[in-house]
């Protein structure tokens, strides 16, 4: 299995440019059409977002292509709470072919991601 790992800071924004640029890189590695790379992108982007207002400091994310193209964001750090993501998991929900969501003490706390 060949994953590609990234682990930052959430209050590091300019990072949030370097991760779409990797899953652009894993995306185009799978052959991905540039409209789902562009998808993907900002469900991972939206993911951390999501994450970052559950209260967490930073984010791992582990981008794969073992049947199609997968990401994992989990939180790291921060005291996780539960926040009102509905719009931006509508959103994720509608551009991926599926959306898991873990969560701790009911903040999301990991989203798994596939093309």
């Amino acid at each position: 299995m060949k994953n590609f790992n990234i682990e930052f800071c959430l209050a590091d924004s300019e990072y949030m440019t370097a991760l779409r640029l990797a899953v652009g890189a894993v995306c185009a590695a799978a052959d991905v059409e540039i409209d789902s790379a562009e998808d993907m992108k900002v469900c991972v982007t939206e993911s951390c977002l999501i994450l970052k207002g559950c209260g967490f400091e930073g984010v791992k994310v582990s981008l794969g292509i073992e049947g199609g193209v997968n990401a994992v964001i989990e939180g790291v750090g921060g005291i996780p709470v539960e926040s009102d993501n509905e719009f931006s998991l509508a959103l994720v929900s509608a551009l991926v072919a599926d959306c898991a969501l873990e969560r701790l003490n009911g903040a999301i706390s990991k989203l798994t991601l596939k093309l």
